[in-house]
């Protein structure tokens, strides 16, 4: 496969609901049988056949301490400000530290925290990606629970927007289509619309999700790739979703 295409996976939170002050850590090093959940976001890159020297990992909180664990991985290294915060802004970090601000290719944003993505599943939806033409490909994925995902919003079946849990009105609370994190993108596209973000949420800071409706406003074509895996939306938040995404690991080992 071409190396057209390169990797940023979003690693710089604290995971205060994880906290532990006898052992502090930043999230992504909290283990799940053993190993730290970015080993297995990295891990499911594998089938895209892109080299480790194309992954830029963005760090943050006890960023030493992620580059430490991860220096032999063959990984790059970004790191996030503490000016101001949000998706957006980490991927703008990735994008600058790491040379891509004119790269003429394909970026795909991975979240360190989230480490059920199946690598088939991410080589799916890269190949629907670049198949279909898209400037933005997410992967979403439908389920009955109320949970604090951003919501896919559809009009006529074609994505027009994602909402940030926080900034859903109550009938987008019912929108059972959910965001799980995961993105592609034509890379010269996501440049010019991460300069165009703003801070205009409830949490002021600069969301990804808002990414791809300016594209929608350019005319671009945006689209979601559902996974029919609701494991796959697991993030790590709490100590009980850390406990839950073990048990989905061994299962998965068995059953290999």
């Amino acid at each position: 496969m071409s190396n057209t295409a390169k990797i940023i996976i979003l690693a710089a939170g604290k995971g205060t609901r994880l906290a532990d002050s006898a052992n502090p850590c930043p999230k992504v090093l909290r283990k799940a049988c053993g190993r730290p959940l970015l080993s297995y976001v990295i891990d499911s890159t594998e089938p895209l056949g892109i080299p480790k020297s194309d992954i830029t990992i963005v760090t943050g909180y006890m960023h030493e301490c992620v580059e430490q664990a991860f220096a032999d991985s063959g990984c790059r290294f970004a790191l996030q400000g503490n000016d101001v915060y949000g998706t957006g802004y980490a991927v703008m970090c990735g994008l600058e530290q790491s040379g891509l601000g004119g790269f003429d290719g394909t970026v795909i944003v991975l979240q360190g925290d989230v480490p059920l993505v199946r690598g088939e599943t991410l080589k799916a939806i890269y190949d629907f990606h670049l198949e279909n033409r898209n400037a933005c490909t997410l992967l979403s994925c439908e389920s009955p629970l109320q949970l604090p995902f951003g919501r896919i919003v559809r009009e006529n079946g074609r994505l027009t927007a994602i909402v940030e849990d926080k900034d859903c009105t109550a009938e987008q609370k019912k929108i059972r289509e959910l965001n799980v994190g995961l993105y592609i993108f034509d890379a010269k596209k996501l440049s010019s619309a991460l300069g165009r973000i703003t801070t205009n949420n409830k949490a002021g800071e600069y969301y990804l999700t808002d990414v791809p409706a300016i594209l929608l406003s350019d005319g671009e074509k945006v689209d979601a790739y559902m996974t029919r895996d609701p494991d796959e939306l697991w993030g790590i938040n709490t100590p009980q979703d850390l406990e839950a995404v073990e048990k989905i690991l061994l299962s998965r080992e068995k059953n290999k």
